[in-house]
């Protein structure tokens, strides 16, 4: 048994398929496939129900990859100890962020990370919520930046800032003097959110109630459209398709005499979302972690307001 093979049965349980996981692990699949059937010979048990168009996961199977999960962990545990050894911040630092957080905090992260700690780099993925909670049980990365609410995922969570929603709109819309806006108004108009798997979306429909429950109605929007980045949707609703709602980190410090937009703000109670970082109860880096929030304090997000004594918490 190899540590090898544990990580490729654990990506076969993810992908549900093996040609998929098998591109995951950058191995061909007769490759993939010989390990994990020499590994259920060796342990006398099917791990996978095969013959589907979607592989299935015996109640064993479901077992023995939970157990895989955590002998990943650990292995990878052994070398951040190592390395603790000589020093926590030494060496590269691996954070998820989600795709609606990434192009806006990231350009001023980085500089900022590089200022206080140039001896960690940060190695970048953006991806879901869900694809970064599992590549982060899974020791694939060290953490991840993310906005509640996350799964019950025994993690420990720190807050690191508060951001408000706005509604934007083209310059010549009716709306676009306005100073305040409710949410209720939103159902009058062509609404532009993200496609379905962004959470941003989820929290959209969330925080502005009037909008989820017309949208569910025959009195609802007119019509919605989705688009597949919040950067696609700006530039959608400048050429007159829509509305639509964007985080304040979105707007940053646009230059509002070529941006083609206006932002409106929320009537109270305005709805926001809650941005955090999440890391692995285990991880034996708390240094590295307490280094990155300081990092994103030293960022200048517009519009944001930074918790300036966060406490970690463990969801």
């Amino acid at each position: 048994m190899t540590l090898t093979e544990l990580k490729y049965i654990v990506a076969v349980a993810r992908e549900r398929h093996f040609g998929r996981a098998a591109d995951a692990c950058f191995v061909s699949q007769p490759t993939l496939s010989v390990a994990i059937r020499k590994l259920e010979d060796e342990l006398g048990v099917v791990l996978f129900e095969r013959g589907g168009t979607e592989v299935g996961v015996t109640p064993i199977g479901l077992r023995v990859v939970a157990q895989a999960q955590r002998v990943l962990e650990e292995a990878t545990n052994l070398k951040e100890i190592a390395r603790q050894g000589h020093d926590p911040l030494e060496g590269p630092l691996r954070v998820g962020v989600i795709y609606t957080i990434g192009p806006y905090l990231l350009p001023k992260l980085v500089p900022a990370q590089i200022e206080v700690t140039p001896q960690m780099p940060l190695v970048l993925q953006e991806n879901y919520t869900t694809r970064l909670l599992e590549l982060l049980r899974q020791g694939e990365i060290d953490c991840a930046i993310v906005a509640l609410p996350i799964p019950d995922a025994g993690l420990m969570v720190q807050p690191l800032y508060d951001e408000p929603f706005l509604v934007a709109v083209p310059k010549g819309h009716p709306w676009a003097q306005l100073e305040q806006i409710s949410s209720s108004a939103l159902k009058e108009e062509t609404m532009l959110l993200l496609g379905a798997g962004h959470c941003f979306r989820d929290q959209v429909l969330e925080v502005c109630p009037e909008l989820s429950r017309f949208s569910a109605s025959s009195e609802g929007i007119q019509r919605t459209f989705e688009g597949s980045s919040l950067e696609t949707i700006r530039h959608m609703v400048a050429a007159g398709v829509g509305i639509t709602v964007l985080p304040a980190s979105a707007i940053g410090t646009r230059d509002p005499k070529s941006d083609l937009l206006a932002y409106i703000p929320f009537k109270k109670p305005v709805p926001d979302r809650r941005v955090v970082l999440a890391w692995r109860k285990s991880f034996p880096r708390p240094t590295a972690i307490q280094a990155l929030v300081r990092a994103v304090h030293h960022t200048e997000l517009g519009g944001v307001r930074y918790l300036e004594e966060p406490s970690s918490v463990v969801f």
